[in-house]
């Protein structure tokens, strides 16, 4: 099948915390873990790309963003959750970068590590950035959650979203994902 569903973090996954860098801040949103678990289940590889500009700012360091990833995928595994890989940006959004999102090149990377087809797969965040980032990359669809700045993201800009799906959350995004496999 080679599909994949690409998950923002912060505002996705967990609740979004400014510059969050400690692990015991990581607080996973109700419903994450199961929803997950369905996409794995229905043959889903899992990839996680996240911007933490904070690095890039000095804000924290790179091995206190693996830290918070190693939590978050800690405390979803207790749900059976597995992530093939997290790609981390750790530019701030002045300095120059290949990888931050809206690009694609973390997709393309993926794609090829992990012989994804990106035409099948999905991009999951709440951010505009997120849904550009899988409309750049050519994903099947790019999903808009509520959680994190997604309702606001929602409420401003309304027609850069219009190629979007809207959903309030993971559990919405999962249910909606596997509708379109089985039909």
């Amino acid at each position: 099948m080679n599909q994949a569903v690409f998950l923002d973090r912060d505002g996705t996954l967990i609740v979004e915390k400014n510059y969050l860098h400690q692990p015991e801040e990581v607080e996973i949103f109700s419903g994450a873990g199961a929803a997950l678990k369905k996409l794995a289940d229905a043959g889903f590889k899992l990839l996680v790309v996240t911007n933490q500009s904070g690095i890039g700012r000095g804000y924290f360091t790179m091995a206190d963003a693996e830290s918070v990833n190693a939590r978050v995928n800690q405390e979803l595994a207790r749900d059976g959750v597995h992530f093939e890989k997290t790609y981390i940006a750790p530019e701030a959004p002045d300095q120059p970068s290949r990888v931050r999102k809206p690009s694609p090149q973390f997709l393309f990377d993926a794609r090829d590590e992990f012989n994804l087809n990106l035409a099948e797969s999905f991009m999951v965040g709440d951010k505009l950035i997120d849904l550009e980032c899988g409309w750049n990359a050519g994903v099947k669809k790019s999903i808009l959650v509520r959680t994190g700045y997604g309702a606001g993201v929602e409420a401003e800009s309304p027609e850069k979203i219009s190629n979007a799906v809207v959903v309030n959350n993971l559990t919405e995004t999962a249910e909606w994902i596997l509708k379109q496999i089985q039909t």
